[in-house]
């Protein structure tokens, strides 16, 4: 089980602006949307290069290779040239701190 990683201060991540952070060997993207918080996988499922250097637009993330779209609320692939949805993480704010986990082998 992996243990909740620390992102930013809540103050070093306002809205409109994401970070990445080492969960266990993988690097999560996480995102402040309007105020709340958001974690994709930072791999685009189609060639498995970054997407976090990618632009964001509204709730997706544009893969900045091939223009692949992702939400970065549900991981979803919002258009191609990626057909595969890229993997989510809970976020959680504990004492002023953005928090992520990888939760997919709990």
């Amino acid at each position: 089980m992996s243990g909740w990683v620390d992102v930013a201060r809540v103050e070093e991540l306002p809205p409109g602006t994401w970070r990445v952070a080492d969960v266990e060997g993988t690097q999560v993207a996480v995102f402040n949307l309007d105020g709340a918080y958001y974690a994709i996988e930072d791999m685009c499922t189609h060639d498995g290069g970054d997407l976090a250097s990618g632009e964001l637009e509204g709730e997706a993330i544009v893969c900045p290779r091939h223009g692949a779209r992702f939400s970065i609320k549900t991981g979803e692939v919002l258009a191609p040239p990626a057909y595969e949805p890229v993997a989510t993480f809970p976020v959680r704010l504990e004492g002023g701190r953005v928090q992520v986990r990888d939760a997919r082998w709990d």
